[in-house]
């Protein structure tokens, strides 16, 4: 069979179109990078400010995205679509395979043996408890946004009133984390409720609006709200956790003072660590569950059309307010855990760049997947240490990866939109049905 040349040139984008779509790239870059790179401030000799310019970097930048947009078209048109069959050996393709279903084992004792691995390296503990912190997150925002496809930008107020709820629980009436930690979860998990009330009808850029204005409002009124919250000062003193009543500390009614062995500092942080990780895999073994109940299959088909979700008696208002309150009393949990880990909150450790952060993980992982949310986290919590040596230049280099993950994984690292219910003995069935048709 041969091919037409001259419909494969029509279909080709023009050096028109790749121009015009390189000048754009070109603008926006200028817009976005103008105001950082190229107009800097500092200090004079009398206080006063003084103003001046890079323009030579800022149009090393433009150029750059310029050039780049037009190789990138060039690449496109030059390598056409990609048939992973093809380029992909039979034997290479199940080694994959066999490798994405190892790696969830793999990683899971890989995180169990940290502690013993590196006891030694505090910087890699507390490291691995941010992750873990990150990943109990982004798997309880999972349930609101990749399940339910309700986009929630104001996931921080849960994990805020979680850890208020157990700081103020905890310093106020003495009692213990192990009793604080279910209220936190159950009162975030009543304000998720109380969320989601007003925005029953909203759907996409409106709820978005509205849950991102939930989350103002709740650092707003801890800010301002001193007599309770402490305002900007924020509350100090909270309890550390205890091993089911014994403290980890070098007094005599310490657990290493019990077991007869010299007190470490790094007792306590390992516990931390595996107190975060029996959190985040309660997290994620109720998500599994529920995904495999009727309210999780709810779920799903609410994310995939509401109106067929509606048509087909499923009642939504239930559905969403579910979602809300699960995903809710998780980020209450990490809240909890979050305050007795730190010993002291305040408003400043609540703001909308830990929700678009939480958020990012849980859209470059994969809507939906739960082992691309912790693939997700560890790279971009890791990443951020990664490129710390690079100064004022990490956030360039981070978004400019995160945007080549989107453009080669636009669906995530893990993109799971599978539904969970399949119908059994189906290649019977349809077979049976052409033979219907024949006949």
């Amino acid at each position: 069979m041969s091919a037409n040349p001259a419909a494969q040139t029509s279909r080709a984008p023009s050096a028109a179109f790749i121009l015009k779509k390189s000048l754009i790239s070109a603008l926006v870059a200028l817009v976005l990078f103008s105001l950082m790179i190229g107009v800097r401030t500092e200090a004079g000799p009398d206080g006063q400010l003084t103003y001046w310019t890079r323009f030579g970097d800022l149009a090393a930048i433009v150029a750059a995205v310029f050039g780049g947009s037009i190789l990138i078209e060039l690449f496109r048109q030059w390598w056409g679509p990609v048939d992973t069959a093809r380029i992909v050996p039979a034997p290479v393709q199940g080694a994959l395979s066999l490798a994405g279903r190892l790696i969830a084992p793999v990683l899971l004792a890989f995180t169990f043996l940290v502690p013993v691995l590196f006891y030694d390296e505090r910087y890699i503990l507390d490291l691995g408890i941010l992750v873990l912190t990150y990943v109990m997150l982004g798997w309880g925002l999972n349930v609101v946004v990749g399940l339910a496809g309700l986009l929630d930008l104001g996931y921080v107020a849960f994990y805020a009133v979680g850890a208020y709820s157990y700081a103020l629980l905890a310093t106020n009436f003495g009692l213990s984390f192990w009793i604080c930690l279910p209220l936190a979860g159950i009162l975030a998990a009543f304000w998720g409720v109380l969320l989601g009330f007003p925005v029953l009808r909203l759907r996409g850029d409106y709820l978005a609006i509205v849950t991102l204005a939930f989350g103002e409002i709740i650092r707003l009124v801890l800010i301002n709200w001193q007599s309770l919250t402490g305002g900007p000062n924020g509350v100090t003193g909270i309890p550390r956790p205890t091993l089911f009543g014994i403290p980890l500390t070098p007094g005599d009614d310490g657990l290493a003072a019990m077991l007869g062995i010299e007190f470490s500092p790094t007792h306590r942080i390992v516990f931390l660590f595996y107190l975060i990780l029996a959190l985040a895999l309660l997290t994620n073994w109720v998500t599994i569950r529920l995904r495999r109940l009727p309210i999780g299959r709810a779920w799903e088909a609410l994310r995939e059309d509401e109106v067929a979700c509606r048509a087909l008696g499923i009642n939504t208002t239930t559905t969403k307010l579910t979602a809300f309150a699960t995903g809710a009393m998780f980020g209450g949990f990490a809240g909890a855990f979050f305050a007795t880990r730190q010993g002291f909150i305040s408003p400043e450790s609540f703001t909308f760049h830990e929700s678009a952060l939480v958020l990012a993980i849980v859209v470059l992982g994969g809507m939906g997947s739960q082992l691309g949310v912790a693939l997700a986290a560890l790279a971009m919590i890791g990443g951020f240490e990664l490129f710390r040596g690079l100064d004022q230049y990490r956030m360039l280099v981070f978004g400019m990866a995160m945007v080549l993950l989107m453009i080669w994984r636009p669906r995530g690292l893990i993109g799971h939109r599978a539904p969970t219910v399949f119908l059994e003995r189906k290649e019977a069935i349809s077979s049976d049905l052409v033979k219907e048709g024949h006949g």
